[in-house]
């Protein structure tokens, strides 16, 4: 196997590659953009989650929802989202959100949310009510649901994807060996699980996965193998950014050479669309998704 060059951990202290800069935020859509959220006191992961192709989507009149709140039930060590007890339930909030959607003539739209294991339907009924409301004021917009792990509420999880999306996402984040210090609350069988579960009920199956976070080539191929034997259809892959000096480091940052190989090995071993680069996230280029042939 060629052997394709990393930035060693030493480096990555001093400073982040060339091909990791991005735009700062700014022009007329993304103000746009900003005035709703704002308006409608709506959540985003683009914010959240510190993405940094906030600036290119937003400007584009893009944004991923959040739902149910922005604190989470779960304290994963690669994630920017606050961690605690949340306290919001807002039964309104599939209304608003899909208002939202409609102003901004969105054609796309990407809706996640938060953990909420302290809800004993894991916060499946917003869900469901999020996607009908969203679908009912813009019928012509097309829906990928970002959910949560739940936990193998499996009754949750059918209400969560049966609202009618085209497309449901849910993220490994990480290969097997590392969940315990990345998601440490989470299980990698149970998430194959999940994605298998959601794949038999007929919908279009995503997931995305780090690289950078200490996995190996082989660990990544064996990732890819296990998603594609429990149904998954589309992958994406893009470089971990340590949000604060509290979360996991980054141990290396890829290459885009070697996001270019697993781009090739991904579509090699059958998954249908692989998204692999150091900038991409689990809604970037979202709307070329939507297409992929379900068999």
């Amino acid at each position: 196997m060629i052997e394709l060059p990393v930035i060693s951990q030493e480096e990555t202290r001093k400073r982040k590659p060339d091909w990791l800069r991005v735009k700062l935020p700014v022009g007329p859509d993304y103000a746009r953009v900003r005035k709703l959220v704002d308006n409608y006191k709506l959540h985003t992961i683009c914010e959240s989650g510190n993405c940094p192709n906030m600036g290119e989507c937003w400007g584009a009149g893009t944004a991923t929802f959040m739902i149910l709140g922005n604190v989470c039930t779960r304290s994963c060590t690669f994630c920017a989202v606050a961690t605690g007890r949340p306290t919001e339930y807002d039964t309104e909030e599939p209304k608003r959100v899909a208002e939202a959607i409609k102003r901004m003539e969105v054609k796309h739209a990407v809706i996640t949310s938060v953990n909420r294991d302290e809800l004993k339907d894991r916060g499946a009924e917003i869900w469901y009510q999020t996607v009908v409301e969203t679908k009912k004021i813009s019928p012509e917009t097309t829906i990928e649901t970002l959910i949560p792990d739940t936990k193998g509420n499996w009754e949750a999880l059918y209400r969560m994807i049966e609202g009618g999306q085209e497309v449901v996402s849910h993220n490994m984040e990480t290969v097997s060996r590392l969940y315990r210090n990345v998601r440490p609350q989470a299980k990698y069988e149970r998430s194959l699980e999940q994605i298998k579960r959601i794949r038999e009920a007929g919908k279009r199956t995503k997931s995305g996965i780090m690289l950078g976070l200490g996995e190996t080539k082989e660990e990544v191929f064996k990732a890819m193998d296990d998603l594609v034997q429990h149904g998954l259809l589309i992958l994406t892959l893009g470089q971990y950014l340590q949000p604060t000096k509290l979360h996991h480091e980054v141990i290396e940052f890829i290459h885009p050479d070697t996001f270019e190989l697993y781009r090739e090995e991904g579509l090699k071993r059958g998954l249908k669309y692989v998204e692999s680069g150091p900038l991409v996230r689990s809604s970037y280029h979202a709307e070329r998704h939507v297409n992929v042939p379900l068999d």
